[in-house]
């Protein structure tokens, strides 16, 4: 069993823009020993943002909620609608709504300018508002890559059940696979290196297993509701921090060949939360690239000098060329 490390979620909400008030649970910022981008690579950031009510807009068309035109380089964005709707436009032609249950994959690689705002119809009627953005890096291979946009809907992803290990008939929850792999069924997004990216929601009493890589850094966000995660007690805002991966190098071929590729993690629904009450969680692992990073603000490159120079060609209008 992949055992938990650290159990995080002490940061305080602030605003992104007028329309997403967020709590930012990891950043390739921070120096926080117990929690720094050694143990999340490949995710840079982390911006959960709890169920929130937002009122009627009256002037949803002319000052949506949101984020105006900026820029992104180096990395991948990626957004998770769990309410409410988002509209996207970027300097490649990309856009459209993502809505309740999607997802948008953007590839900054060279260089992208875009806007987040909500939608139109979200506006105009308001209501709960929920989501989540991760920053996933790039390796230094595929940096200056050509950016691109993936617009994944709910209906494109696999859905898999989550059975209750102690009764094979008992179905307790879902899992859509937005990227990565579950036991040989490929997520919906490509991604450059190996990610695994799992929306879960639980259901009903009971408890199951999930197997992730052993050479991956696993996160698990609770997004919703309270849970028993090997056996912890979590609850809703917190991220779990799984202990260290076995890396490739670490002892002879065939002593990491002799070890299971995977390790189990257990999620139990207690008995005792209302049915109609689902979970929601997040599961991120993640075959750590292993580069040094260089980060400031929108852009994340492997040295200073490649840092200075994007800021040049961003000021000179040279951007993302």
């Amino acid at each position: 069993m992949r055992s938990i490390k650290h159990i995080h979620g002490e940061k305080e909400s602030h605003w992104v823009g007028d329309g997403f008030f967020v709590k930012t649970l990891i950043s390739h910022l921070d120096d926080n020993p117990d929690l720094n981008y050694s143990h999340t690579d490949p995710f840079l950031l982390l911006d959960y943002a709890k169920p929130t009510t937002f009122s009627p807009n009256p002037a949803y068309k002319m000052q949506p909620h949101g984020v105006g035109q900026h820029p992104h380089k180096g990395f991948e964005t990626v957004t998770i609608a769990y309410a409410g709707e988002i509209s996207h436009v970027d300097s490649t032609g990309g856009r459209g709504d993502i809505l309740e249950g999607d997802v948008q994959w953007m590839t900054a690689g060279r260089g992208i300018l875009h806007e987040e705002f909500h939608s139109e119809a979200f506006g105009q009627r308001g209501g709960i508002f929920s989501m989540v953005q991760l920053w996933v890096n790039l390796p230094s291979a595929h940096k200056l890559t050509d950016p691109k946009y993936q617009s994944i809907k709910r209906a494109d992803m696999p859905i898999v059940d989550l059975i209750d290990n102690s009764d094979e008939q008992t179905v307790i929850g879902q899992a859509a696979i937005i990227a990565g792999d579950w036991h040989g069924i490929a997520g919906a997004a490509t991604t450059f290196t190996p990610v695994n990216m799992w929306d879960i929601e639980l259901h009903t009493a009971g408890t199951t297993t999930l197997q992730v890589p052993k050479t991956h850094n696993t996160l698990l966000l609770v997004q919703e509701g309270q849970i028993l995660v090997n056996g912890t007690a979590v609850s809703a805002g917190s991220l779990i921090e799984f202990s260290a991966p076995i890396r490739n190098h670490v002892g002879t071929q065939s002593e990491y060949s002799s070890l299971p590729a995977t390790d189990t993690i257990e999620l139990t629904y207690p008995a005792t939360t209302d049915e109609d009450t689902p979970i929601k969680l997040l599961l991120l692992s993640g075959e750590p690239i292993g580069e040094p990073i260089a980060g400031h603000g929108p852009f994340v490159m492997n040295t200073q000098d490649e840092l200075r120079q994007t800021f040049r060609d961003y000021q000179t209008g040279n951007f993302g060329y």
